[in-house]
């Protein structure tokens, strides 16, 4: 039996000419819903893409708005203050973290960027030590073909050099642009602060039934304070995940070790890819600095150590039951915005997809999504639809 979704509609229409009257009949055919669904999707993410540079600041400012707006209502039912003054704070604190974060990285990065052409030179020295084996391999290859009577034919392999473009080039290129996208969102934040619940309510008052207003605030209430759990309770793993790592590249004698915790504590916000980005690029520079000795893969031995601990004790625990998801279902999420909006995605991929969860738990026809995307000790959890 064929599903009545998925059987093509026949809709018959008529085109009237106000002089001749009907003038012909023909039948729209409208395919399978499936199909309608899949163009939309692939219509819509193509738009996200397209559209990314306006879309990524609203969507972070909506995210703030979801964290920020308890404190918004606290301050306004229990001290008194006005909701405009309590944004304006707020947007003003969140702008000095931003600016204190960018002065404290700007050391950092430039000492990595200075550094940068030794890294790429002892990178290119183990490539040349690795292409060396491999002719090494590749002579004795051809004698055995050579006694045998056969001649390989083979070219030998062109030298291989990795260099990059200028780091520092790159970022003055790129931070007017950012710039100007952390203005824009702070500001789309401070008015949606500013209007308290006005933003809730007209979403409510925008639904038909009862039911999806009833529906549409246990969202809300949910995700206020899903992602705010979720949002402290990481900060503070990564920030002590920073602690530990600098201290741990100090122990085994890596230069810059404070910079090292600073890059862990902000790639651990990326679930993942960001521990291998921080392996590989301690690897490089123990590389650099010990050669190829044993001593060169302690630094990203201990790293993966300090990560792995954190990744499969720590954060479960403090994450809690409710907020653990499927670890193959992170990936493709991470994997999935990380190619739609690039490294920016990639740290907003987590908080959408406990968005995504929390609202699917709540739609029936969505459930399985939301039991993908649970852990499988938290799927029993998943609330009903009202």
């Amino acid at each position: 039996m064929t599903d009545d979704g998925d059987r093509p509609k026949r809709e018959a229409t008529r085109i009237v000419s106000p002089n001749i009257g009907l003038i012909n009949t023909q039948t729209i055919q409208i395919g399978p819903r499936w199909a309608v669904i899949g163009i939309f999707l692939i219509l819509f993410f193509g738009a996200l893409y397209l559209s990314r540079d306006f879309i990524l600041p609203v969507v972070f400012a909506l995210l703030f708005m979801l964290v920020l707006s308890p404190i918004v209502r606290v301050a306004k039912r229990r001290l008194g203050f006005w909701e405009p003054v309590t944004a304006a704070a707020l947007v003003f604190g969140t702008l000095l973290v931003i600016l204190s974060s960018f002065y404290a990285f700007s050391g950092p990065i430039a000492e990595i960027a200075q550094n940068a052409p030794r890294y790429i030179e002892a990178a290119n020295e183990e490539v040349s030590v690795l292409r060396e084996r491999f002719a090494v391999v590749r002579d004795a290859k051809r004698e055995v073909h050579q006694a045998a009577g056969k001649d390989t034919g083979a070219e030998p392999p062109e030298d291989v050099v990795i260099s990059g473009p200028s780091l520092l080039g790159n970022m003055a290129a790129v931070i007017p642009r950012i710039g100007a996208s952390i203005a824009f969102a702070l500001i789309f934040l401070f008015f949606l602060l500013s209007s308290g619940s006005l933003f809730y309510r007209k979403t409510v008052e925008a639904l038909p039934s009862l039911s999806d207003k009833k529906r549409a605030l246990s969202i809300a209430s949910d995700i206020e304070t899903e992602l705010s759990r979720y949002l402290f309770a990481i900060t503070l793993i990564n920030l002590c995940l920073g602690l530990a790592i600098g201290s741990a590249m100090a122990l085994v004698g890596l230069p810059m070790p404070a910079v090292f915790g600073a890059l862990a504590f902000v790639l651990n916000f990326i679930p993942y890819l960001g521990a291998i980005a921080g392996i590989g690029l301690v690897g490089l520079v123990g590389l650099t600095e010990f050669g190829s000795d044993a001593h060169a893969l302690v630094p990203p031995l201990v790293y993966l150590l300090v990560t792995s601990i954190e990744g499969q004790f720590i954060t479960p625990i403090l994450v809690g039951r409710r907020l653990r998801m499927n670890a193959a279902a992170v990936f493709l999420s991470v994997a999935f915005w990380g190619w739609i909006w690039g490294v920016v995605g990639m740290f907003l991929a987590v908080p959408l997809m406990v968005c995504v969860k929390i609202v699917a738990g709540y739609i029936e026809s969505l459930h399985p999504l939301a039991n993908f995307l649970a852990a499988e000790e938290a799927q029993e959890e998943t609330p009903p639809s009202p």
